[in-house]
């Protein structure tokens, strides 16, 4: 469940220190990476909000951050809305992920009811990638 590793990480982890098989290294890091993404999408419009009004501070980072983010991915984000969305969760590689996906969601304003199936569906595909791959490792050793 933590970011940057996500179910990148998990899977292996669970295969090769827990002694899990595949399918059940999948759909513990599938669940796993799923649950943080429903708080994330139906909480971070409240908490940016509640920060940004507080503090000066989170003001400032906020918008620093999400104009940052919209200037930098609105053109995928504007021809390819939620398929963007897709592959940017399905790829398993740093800083990619359900949870970034969702801050992505949030600041390019997909409608969670949208974003959702999208944002799991990218998990699940990146789920099975990372399962292909350390299988393949796996048998190599």
């Amino acid at each position: 469940m933590i970011p940057i590793g996500e179910l990148r990480a998990a899977i292996p982890i669970a295969i090769n220190n827990y002694g899990m098989t595949v399918s059940g290294a999948y759909l513990w890091a599938v669940l796993g990476n799923i649950v943080p993404v429903l708080f994330i999408i139906f909480f971070l419009d409240r908490t940016s909000s509640y920060l940004s009004r507080k503090t000066q501070f989170f003001n400032r980072f906020f918008e620093w951050l999400f104009e940052r983010t919209r200037r930098k991915h609105s053109k995928r984000f504007e021809t390819y809305q939620e398929l963007a969305l897709l592959f940017f969760v399905a790829i398993p590689l740093p800083v990619t992920g359900a949870w970034s996906g969702s801050v992505a969601a949030f600041v390019f304003g997909i409608p969670p009811k949208k974003a959702i199936p999208f944002i799991v569906l990218g998990v699940l595909v990146s789920g099975v990638i990372v399962s292909l791959i350390t299988q393949g490792i796996i048998s190599m050793i």
